[in-house]
């Protein structure tokens, strides 16, 4: 009996302890299993969708002014166009083209855009865009207000395919339908009477469906009634609506019929609201686009605007010619004739890489946000000013859809992102960002009294001292700028026990760097600014910078910190380079962790980055050259430790891509629009210039320069696109002797003879690329653009090219360009404050001036 017992009590425990080994397998099924209950038994929450309610011009006909004594607008109400007038030239602006509903060169379509203060284009999640201008689905239709205040009028405009309303009765019982007719003429009664049809509850005909009508019209169940045929055109409406007003209809009568009538007539297509206001500052205009006044539905979202898009646009009778922001600047001349050529298009700051894209045929940027119209003796330059990061600036000429050569700001609103979907759909999929920032688009006309683009630069540069009060200022130059780029390590594959792994491989260490410096400055040059690439974290394609190590194959920090003190102890600086906006072949060890540190495309995920390929344009996925775009935060705090780094060393800061580079990040717990970067940057660079550190960058966003002593890189010519007519120094007029700048390295750009014959049109110091290694050493590696960048096989040619360079033009580098004028397609002169005139022939044949002065062939003169 006691065995048993036992027995028992033994099974018993057994059956406990597994029952309570499955117990957390079992608490974990049931929470399981009641959140799938959940899960199904729950309905999520449907959006409703909020209608967009169109606006409505109650306005007279009258014109509506704004005078504030330099500038007086002149609204025509009917359509939103205006017309500018500056007062102390009496020149006249037009938003659009006079004669726009007249050109028989333009199609219908056409003239509607040219008759439109506003084009907006909206997309759909396949990416299908479509374009809205103002005149044809706003104006035509009266949805739009117009609300005047002190030196400003804001236009309220709702575009889309709205239904106007006439003042007809939609829905009208017999007893008064006759009525009215009875007082019109019986021909004209009979006509109206045919787009009208009959309800009679009580006779209906076996397509008539009673449920649905007594649910649209509820007064048919004790009237007889008529309901006007859906179909009825526009001009029979005004028809109508002019034949009820004239027997006494009246809008009282029209919303109480409206009220008989509770069909939903709902239209599939979309409602926009944009408001766009005037602003009258002194002697400029100010156009602005608030984003907290934008309306439209979630499932079409707004895709671009853009604001006057034909203001200032020069007929094909008109001399002029607009200015567009190509490398430092460039022309298109009215009715050039080159209607063959494709138009012109750039993106401001170049390309977002917070936003995919497939291939990459050409990189189209500019680093200034600006462009003009000249006309006879005036002109304007238009500022972009807030939001100018998502704009793109456009351009073409007469003769393609119309007789107007215009120039215009697009601007992106609601970014998107294209799904790869292949495997489920065919067709392009598009997410897009979902809430927009408080911001406000805005660009400034400056009106200018003169015809000449030197005059408009000058404008500009006014601007730019004024924005950026007490770090424009002239510069104490004695001699030309140089920018000295030394290239410190590159990283190349070894095999180590037979597996391939990068190392960094010594080009120029610190010592003799210092030695080349030195020897340079004995050999006579002065003002050099130094900057030293692949100093640390491997060499030039560096790790992140979450803490800086310098190469034990360069040297030690001893021997960087005597490199520094020495040119220093020259009157040279040397600035400390730095990639802090990505991160290439960094890992956990060196302190990034992708899926944490990485900026966040719109879909969220990684903002992963790939070379592309010259030949197909794609993207090499399967490249080992993969990086990523870092989270902004994290790119704030490398950009931090990279000055402090320097500040240690006491050298300057050198951005690789801070200040050229300007993205977004669409990380989900800390979003930044592309214009929030900018003023981060702004405020960055600000405070890293406020603080006493030297600052140089690359390309020179307007934004960054101010507080950059140094800009290597600037694009001085860009790309010359057949449709341009001249290249001109526009942003160079603007900055000179305010900041020094460089164009490409004179070396390794493979046109050396060009890169300086540019520097010497431009006002730009001179760049040069060293190594002490000899060309070899690049042999192997992903690295040969360094090819030619020896020190000892170009330093007498450096020499040479600097030596004239400097005894010519050094003296003009404290001074601001004041003229400006291309003599032919291959000869340009170039003036400065104190009289010194630069003339450079790009030519293989001699040019003799009108003053009898002699250019050789593919060189440059200078006159004092």
């Amino acid at each position: 009996m006691k065995t048993e017992k036992k027995k028992l009590n033994e099974l018993q425990q057994k059956i406990l302890e597994g029952f309570l080994k499955l117990l957390p397998s079992i608490i974990i099924f049931l929470i399981i299993a009641g959140a799938a209950i959940y899960v199904i038994n729950t309905k999520a929450p449907t959006e409703e969708k909020e209608a967009i309610a169109p606006y409505a011009y109650e306005g007279g006909e009258d014109p509506i002014v704004v005078d504030n004594g330099q500038l007086k607008l002149t609204m025509d109400p009917k359509t939103t166009e205006f017309s500018l007038e500056v007062k102390d030239s009496g020149k006249v602006w037009y938003s659009n083209p006079q004669n726009a509903a007249e050109d028989t060169a333009a199609l219908d379509d056409q003239k509607n855009f040219l008759q439109s203060p506003l084009v907006m284009s909206y997309s759909i999640t396949q990416g299908l865009e479509t374009t809205y201008n103002s005149y044809a689905f706003s104006a035509t239709n009266g949805i739009y207000e117009i609300v005047p205040g002190d030196n400003e009028i804001r236009v309220n405009y709702s575009l889309g395919s709205v239904e106007k309303e006439y003042t007809i009765p939609p829905v009208i019982t017999k007893e008064e339908f006759e009525g009215y007719l009875g007082k019109m003429d019986k021909k004209k009664a009979d006509l109206i009477k045919q787009y009208y049809k009959k309800y009679d509850i009580n006779k209906l005909t076996a397509k008539d469906n009673k449920d649905e009508l007594l649910a649209n019209y509820p007064i048919i169940e004790t009237n007889v009634i008529y309901v006007l045929r859906s179909g009825t055109k526009e001009n029979v409406r005004k028809t109508i609506q002019d034949e009820f007003e004239a027997v006494g209809y009246t809008y009282d009568d029209y919303l109480k019929d409206k009220e008989l009538d509770l069909s939903t007539s709902s239209s599939d297509n979309p409602i926009f609201n944009v408001s766009v206001v005037y602003k009258l500052d002194g002697k400029d205009l100010v156009v602005e686009v608030p984003f907290k006044d934008l309306q439209y539905d979630k499932e079409t979202p707004i895709y671009t605007i853009t604001p006057l898009p034909y203001f200032g646009a020069g007929g094909p009778d008109d001399t002029g010619f607009m200015v567009v922001p190509e490398g430092g600047g460039a022309l298109i001349n009215f009715n050039n004739g080159k209607t063959s050529q494709s138009s012109y298009y750039t993106n401001v700051y170049g390309w977002d890489m917070c936003l995919g894209r497939k291939a990459v045929v050409h990189n189209t940027r500019a680093y200034y946000g600006v462009y003009g119209v000249s006309e006879g003796d005036d002109s304007f330059v238009c500022i972009l000013e807030n939001g100018r990061s998502y704009a793109s600036i456009q351009a073409d000429i007469a003769g393609k859809n119309h007789s107007y050569n215009f120039v215009n700001a697009k601007y992106s609103i609601c970014q998107r992102e294209q799904y790869d979907v292949g495997d489920i759909a065919n067709s392009e999929i598009y997410e897009y960002a979902r809430n927009l920032p408080d911001e406000t688009i805005s660009q400034r006309y400056k009106f200018v009294n003169s015809g000449s683009y030197v005059d408009m630069a000058k404008e500009y540069g006014q601007y730019l001292q004024k924005e950026y009060a007490g770090y424009l200022d002239l510069v104490d130059d004695a001699s030309t700028p140089v920018a000295i780029e030394v290239i410190g390590a590159i990283d190349k594959v070894k095999q180590i026990l037979g597996v391939p792994v990068k190392r960094p491989l010594k080009l120029t260490s610190y010592n003799e760097a210092s030695e080349m410096l030195t020897d340079l400055t004995n050999a006579g040059l002065s003002n050099i600014h130094v900057k030293m690439t692949g100093w640390c974290n491997g060499g030039v394609e560096q790790k992140v910078l979450a803490k800086t190590k310098t190469i034990g194959a360069l040297g030690s920090k001893k021997d960087l910190a005597n490199m520094v003190s020495s040119a220093n102890a020259n009157g040279n600086t040397v600035y400390l380079n730095g990639i802090t906006q990505y991160a290439y072949d960094s890992d956990l060890l060196d302190g990034f962790f992708s899926y944490r540190d990485a900026a966040k495309l719109i879909s969220k995920e990684r903002a992963e980055l790939f070379e592309y390929s010259h030949v197909t344009y794609a993207q090499r996925e399967n490249s080992d050259n993969k990086y990523y775009l870092l989270h902004t935060d994290l790119t704030k705090k490398y950009s931090d430790n990279l000055v402090n780094a320097a500040n240690k060393y006491n050298a300057g800061a050198s951005f690789q891509d801070l200040g050229e580079d300007l993205s977004s990040d669409f990380y989900r717990k800390k979003t930044y629009s592309r214009e929030a970067v900018l003023n981060l940057q702004v405020e960055q660079l600000k405070g890293y210039n406020d603080n006493g550190t030297p600052l140089m960058i690359n390309m020179g966003n307007d934004y960054a320069i101010p507080f950059a002593k140094m800009v290597t890189g600037m694009d001085l010519r860009g790309s010359e696109y057949t449709i341009l007519d001249e290249c001109i120094p526009f942003f160079q007029l603007a900055v000179h002797g305010r900041v020094d700048y460089t164009g490409d390295p004179i070396n390794i750009n493979g046109n050396p003879e060009n890169e300086v014959l540019y520097a010497a049109e431009y006002g730009a110091g001179l760049y040069f690329t060293f190594m002490h290694e000899t060309s070899f050493a690049t042999q192997k590696t992903l690295y040969t653009d360094y090819y030619g960048s020896n020190y000892d096989a170009w330093k007498n040619h450096m020499l040479e090219i600097y030596n004239k360079y400097n005894t010519e033009l050094g003296h003009t580098f404290n001074q601001e360009m004041v003229g400006h004028d291309n003599l032919s397609s291959d000869v340009s002169l170039t003036e400065y404050a104190d009289g010194t005139k630069v003339y450079v022939n790009y030519g293989y044949s001699e040019f003799t001036t009108d003053d009898g002065v002699v250019v050789p062939s593919r060189d440059y003169v200078v006159t004092r």
